[in-house]
């Protein structure tokens, strides 16, 4: 993958990759897409529906060359990955929640709303199998892949 435009907001992936990754929403709609519909509760505005487009946190993943051996199970299970967005906003997601020998979750990096593009804002964290919204991340900046020791 190559790095971003000069000017372009875009996601950095750091950490444990071979080298860090800046990608913006239009190189991130470049992977191959999933469409998911999904309902959440949001504390603020109460129960929400949507769908997302976008690639799942997987590809983008394995396309960014993580520093993560493949071929063993359980060291993979000590990755955590944090998203962050430009608000602050914090959500943490296991590895193994993502990756396709465990939980295999289909969880997106949205690239559109409702056929909205996000461009302008930036891309979504989206986890369909959550109820609740908390870990819907809007407008994300950064990807930061960590190992627990």
């Amino acid at each position: 993958m190559t790095g971003t435009a000069v000017g372009a907001s875009a996601v950095l992936f750091h950490g444990r990759f071979d080298h860090p990754v800046e990608l913006t929403v239009e190189q991130l709609r470049a992977l191959p897409a999933r469409r998911v519909e999904v309902s959440f509760d949001c504390l603020g505005s109460g129960m929400q529906r949507h769908t997302f487009d976008g690639p799942l946190l997987w590809d983008v993943l394995r396309a960014s060359h993580p520093l993560v051996d493949l071929a063993t199970r359980k060291q993979r299970l000590r990755h955590l990955l944090a998203v962050t967005g430009a608000d602050g906003h914090l959500a943490v997601v296991s590895w193994a929640e993502v990756d396709p020998d465990f939980g295999g979750q289909q969880i997106l990096l949205a690239t559109a709303i409702d056929g909205r593009p996000l461009d302008a804002d930036g891309p979504q964290l989206v986890i369909p199998a959550d109820a609740c919204g908390a870990r819907y991340v809007s407008g994300i900046t950064a990807v930061r892949l960590t190992v627990l020791e």
